[in-house]
Order: C-alpha cells, then structure tokens, then sequence
C-alpha cells in the first residue's frame, strides 16, 4: 500500500501540481494575491496557464489549495508539539512554539497564511475562514482549559495571542527579534499568564 501511494505522488502530474503550489505559495507571500496573476505562476513553474487550470480551475481555488497546505502544516506542528504534555499553561507554549517555528521557517507556505486574508479573495473567502477556523479551534480549547481570572474574556484572549504571535513573522523577519521562536513563544505566554492567571494560580 506505501509504495502504491509513493508511486502515485511520484506522478508527473502531481509533480507538475506541488510545483504550481510551491511557487504560488512563493508568489502569494512575496507580492500578494491581487498582485499575482496566473500567468507569473506559469512562468515561474515552466508551464502554460492552461496546465495550471487543468490542475486549479481558477486562481482563488489554487490560493485554497496553498492555504490547505500551509495551514495544515501548521496543524500538525501543533498537534504533534501538545501530544505529550498535561499541564494547560504548558500546552499553550508548547503550541505558541511550534506556531511560531512554522511562521518563523520563512517558507511560502507559512508566509501566505498571513500575508493573505479571506476578506482579501471574496470569491474564496468561505473556504479561506474555514481553514483558519479549524486552526484556531486548537487555541480555543487551550485556551478554554486555563485557569484564567474571572471575567477574563477568552475569545479577546485568544485572537490577541494570535494576533501578536502571526505579527511576529513580520518584524522578526525585518530584523527586529534575536530570540528564537521558543524564547519568543516563552515570554508571549510568561506576559499572557501573568496578566490572566487567575490568583490561586500565580500565588502558587
């Protein structure tokens, strides 16, 4: 069953489609999606703007495509960061590491996940939330299982940490952070649990 799977990746049509959605990951990230046009794509993977819409059938559905790819990246890096690790604060830096590793790596993959929102591309802009959706459900429920002060707005909590986190990959990447995405990741959630700890936690 491996090899019969290898074999089909191993095609040259699926060879010729990862090589459209690396390159529109690259374009994506680097110039944006109106500023990207299929036939830039094209050029850059050696093929003709029909080999593309053989493969995509507009450019909105190939930003899915790069989006699935880059989120689900993402995804697993988290999921596989949490897997062993019981307590709640600890999951949630373990987590906020490897979302910033992933974001920190440079690849286009992780790059068009911010560069690009859903409110950009109207016409795909559904599957775009629903895709971040389902990222951010991770948070949610790690973030739901802290003990937090009372009051403590979870949802605010939540996309402030992410909000903070995704804004990393752009001053880091200008040269405005040494640290490295576990230091980073430490001290974003060392900040957030001093502020939203409740006080039997940080008593402790």
């Amino acid at each position: 069953m491996a090899q019969t799977k290898l074999a089909a990746r191993s095609r040259p049509e699926d060879q010729t489609r990862w090589r459209i959605l690396t390159a529109a990951a690259e374009r994506f990230a680097d110039n944006g999606y109106a500023a990207t046009s299929i036939r830039d794509i094209a050029r850059d993977v050696g093929v003709t703007v029909g080999a593309i819409y053989v493969h995509f059938p507009s450019k909105g559905r190939l930003l899915v495509a790069v989006s699935e790819e880059g989120i689900g990246r993402i995804g697993k890096a988290v999921d596989e960061a949490i897997a062993d690790v019981d307590d709640p604060w600890d999951r949630l830096a373990a987590a906020t590491c490897a979302h910033l590793e992933v974001l920190l790596s440079n690849a286009g993959f992780a790059r068009v996940i911010v560069r690009v929102t859903p409110a950009d591309v109207p016409d795909a802009a559904r599957d775009l939330r629903q895709l971040r959706d389902g990222y951010e459900n991770r948070f949610r429920r790690l973030i739901g299982a802290l003990e937090l002060s009372p009051g403590t707005d979870r949802t605010l909590l939540r996309l402030m940490l992410l909000g903070a986190l995704n804004y990393t990959q752009t001053w880091h990447k200008r040269g405005g952070g040494r640290a490295d995405a576990a230091a980073l990741a430490r001290q974003f959630v060392a900040t957030l649990r001093h502020g939203a700890a409740s006080p039997e936690r940080s008593s402790e």
